[in-house]
């Protein structure tokens, strides 16, 4: 294994927990209605869990209610159990064939507590990522003693993993800022 090659699979990995991130604090609901809220949402279709959007059409009625469409009938009902029992709070309402999903208001204090949990969200990519560090760095120094690189290389390889390190901090901090100002909104 080559700097290069450790420095590339540390790059990937950090991207992959920024993604992750990403996708944790979207499961993060605001004040307002989108339908990724109910991505992580299974319901049970013919003996396995699917995702919600695999098998009903979701859109934004207005602001604060989502429409759920499944494309078969019989799913109208599995489909409400699954958002009614899911952790989000909802409480689905049954409409001919389709099913609306209403955005209850977030009150004060359950703002702060989902920005609580938008920053543990954050301090856990943040260790994932020094993590990352941490095994690059163990990688280089084995480069070291194997005498496949200098000292001098490997100072410079650890620099470069720190300034990645450091932009990945970054961008999860930045992250959490905008989804803590975007809970906050009232």
């Amino acid at each position: 294994m080559s700097v290069a090659d450790i420095r590339k699979s540390a790059d990937s990995r950090m991207t992959k927990s920024l993604e992750t991130l990403k996708s944790n604090l979207a499961k993060l609901r605001t004040g307002r209605a989108h339908p990724s809220i109910l991505d992580h949402v299974q319901v049970e279709y013919y003996g396995s869990p699917v995702p919600v959007g695999q098998v009903a059409n979701l859109t934004l009625v207005d602001a604060r209610t989502i429409s759920v469409q499944p494309y078969e009938k019989p799913m109208l009902q599995p489909i409400e159990k699954a958002i009614r029992e899911s952790d989000l709070g909802l409480n689905p309402m049954a409409l001919g064939d389709t099913i609306r999903v209403p955005m209850p208001a977030l009150t004060e204090e359950r703002r702060r507590d989902l920005s609580k949990v938008a920053r543990s969200e954050g301090e856990d990519a943040k260790v994932a990522v020094r993590n990352l560090r941490r095994e690059a760095n163990d990688s280089l120094k084995k480069l070291v003693k194997d005498k496949t690189i200098s000292e001098d290389d490997e100072r410079r390889a650890q620099d470069d993993v720190q300034k990645m390190t450091d932009r990945f901090v970054a961008d999860i901090d930045k992250l959490v800022t905008q989804k803590e100002a975007e809970i906050m909104t009232v």
